[in-house]
């Protein structure tokens, strides 16, 4: 039963990642294999503000009630997200948009997204190195729950805080001006553009908002294990097959998925050997294309 927390766990970090992507592609119509390295980033730049705050400010270390991190990571959470997003933003800015006005073919955009992901990637290890860094070297005893499962009070609020953030993007797609916007230029960009909506506003609200779900979940994880400078890299098989399984456009999906992968991954594990876990996600991706192209929640294509 431990398996399945540890795959809730895992599966909400993927979910949440998964919503970028998801977003990504219905708006931009093309598969950013970039976004992976936006999580790599979010967990450094939330490390870098957070050890800044405590070298300034030591007070800010002490742990909050019983979670294993004080102020300072909240605090650096809020500036991660700005810094996320504008990196994102600056991306966009230097390569897809220049691509996007010259009208370049779906599979240009791939490949630009792929040398972005590595400069991305190499760029981090320049900085911060290949040594995985911790936000925390605090130790938390895992408090039991029921039926065996056991989970620390840090595992329960990143349960918790996805739940919320998944709430409240919904919302915002779909109760919100700027979410029927996002919806308007997901089914037909031309027709939104006709009918007075600044397509190039509604594109920066997903790199900003994909972003920011990037950084949280890669805070997150990085909370949780450790940071690395490829742990993007290696959740971007699970974020695709996520993001399929969900349906493209649906963020309930893309978490709904997201838990399924983890909960996939975690059992793998424990019943073949975690030399399979990568294994886990391809199998997955593979299946929903082929006897399910639109996803659990997505509409079929005509």
């Amino acid at each position: 039963m431990q398996g399945l927390m540890d795959g809730l766990i895992n599966g909400t970090i993927i979910g949440l990642g998964a919503i970028g992507v998801t977003l990504t592609y219905s708006i931009l119509r093309f598969a950013n294999f970039a976004h992976g390295e936006l999580v790599s980033w979010g967990a450094y730049l939330a490390l870098s503000i957070s050890a800044a705050l405590g070298a300034l400010l030591p007070g800010l270390g002490t742990p909050i009630g019983p979670f294993s991190f004080g102020w300072s990571v909240p605090i650096a959470i809020a500036g991660s997200i700005i810094l996320t997003s504008t990196l994102a933003l600056g991306v966009d800015w230097l390569l897809f948009a220049r691509l996007r006005a010259k009208g370049s073919a779906v599979i240009i955009l791939v490949m630009a997204s792929f040398g972005a992901a590595l400069a991305m990637r190499n760029l981090l290890e320049f900085i911060y190195t290949s040594q995985p860094a911790y936000f925390t070297t605090a130790l938390q005893i895992s408090k039991p729950l029921f039926a065996g499962m056991r989970a620390t009070p840090d595992q329960l609020l990143v349960i918790g805080l996805s739940g919320v953030l998944v709430l409240v993007v919904h919302l915002l797609l779909t109760r919100s001006s700027a979410g029927r916007s996002m919806r308007a230029v997901s089914e037909n960009v031309q027709l939104a553009s006709l009918s007075g909506i600044d397509v190039r506003s509604v594109i920066r609200m997903v790199w900003i908002l994909g972003a920011a779900l990037a950084a949280i979940g890669g805070i997150m994880s990085g909370l949780l294990v450790q940071i690395r400078p490829t742990m993007g890299l290696d959740l971007l098989l699970p974020l695709f097959a996520a993001a399929i399984l969900g349906g493209i456009g649906s963020v309930p999906g893309a978490m709904l998925a997201g838990i399924i992968v983890g909960l996939a991954e975690a059992l793998t594990v424990q019943m073949i050997g975690a030399e399979w876990r990568a294994a886990v996600s391809f199998v997955i991706l593979i299946g929903v294309l082929l006897m399910r192209p639109q996803g659990l929640f997505g509409k079929a294509m005509a």
